[in-house]
């Protein structure tokens, strides 16, 4: 059973952006517990991550919070040895959450609020080492359909405000591929008869046509929310472009 929400199905309106999003449902239309709550987010938005603590906090009041997956952390790492009581400190070694990567500030309220639970917090992104051995993966190509992957293609052109030379989009695109079955991979070995696993990752991995949803086997009660971004904070787009200039790469002419 898989159940897609819709902006409209959370939300009052578009002007709903500037506040804090309404929190979703957290059981299936027959009142029981969701396998699997895979919320989407804009990774600059404070208000999609403040949803995220107020999820993890009722599901853990309700006693159905089975785990906590992360895109913002590797698969492999875990928070299952971690008392409740366990500090901030500890939560990062656990997570192998360094300085220079995903803001600890804006995940943290969410992660210690499952930690303090007593829930585990699991990594489910790709390892690094592993990402280069997946960009040559060509048969990471049909994992999509066609339309599907064009559009996965798409989407790193656009996410790299066409940028990229064309040479390096598919192997991107596995990238994403690869980071989309890591993380449904995590989900299925997380996934707890009456209590739900909620993953917080991007809006795209949480995608019913290009993402995550596409990994998982059938059988389990899947949920996907994805809240409408409120306007960018900044223009990444002339922050990478200003980045790769300084590293002697200019925009690749139209192919």
């Amino acid at each position: 059973m898989r159940l897609h929400l819709t902006a409209a199905a959370v939300l009052l309106g578009l002007a709903a952006c500037t506040t804090t999003p309404a929190l979703p449902p957290l059981v299936g239309s027959d009142g029981a517990p969701l396998d699997l709550l895979l919320l989407g987010e804009q990774h600059d938005a404070e208000e999609h991550q403040e949803m995220h603590r107020k999820v993890v906090e009722a599901l853990a009041r309700r006693g159905t919070l089975a785990a906590v997956v992360l895109e913002m952390a590797e698969r492999g790492r875990t928070t299952a040895g971690l008392p409740s009581t366990a500090n901030e400190a500890q939560v990062r070694e656990a997570l192998r959450w360094g300085p220079g990567g995903w803001s600890w500030e804006a995940y943290r309220p969410a992660v210690m609020a499952a930690v303090a639970a007593g829930v585990p917090v699991l990594g489910g992104n790709l390892p690094r080492p592993l990402m280069r051995e997946a960009m040559a993966d060509a048969q990471l190509d049909a994992a999509l359909p066609g339309q599907a992957l064009r559009e996965q293609q798409q989407a790193v052109r656009n996410g790299h405000c066409d940028l990229l030379p064309e040479h390096q989009i598919a192997p991107m695109a596995r990238i994403q591929i690869a980071r989309d079955r890591a993380m449904a991979q995590t989900l299925q070995q997380a996934a707890t008869r009456g209590k739900t696993v909620v993953l917080l990752a991007g809006g795209r991995h949480v995608d019913d046509r290009l993402g995550v949803p596409l990994h998982l086997p059938p059988g389990l009660r899947v949920q996907t929310t994805k809240w409408p971004p409120p306007p960018p904070k900044k223009d990444y787009c002339a922050e990478l472009e200003a980045q790769l200039k300084s590293r002697g790469v200019t925009k690749p002419l139209p192919q």
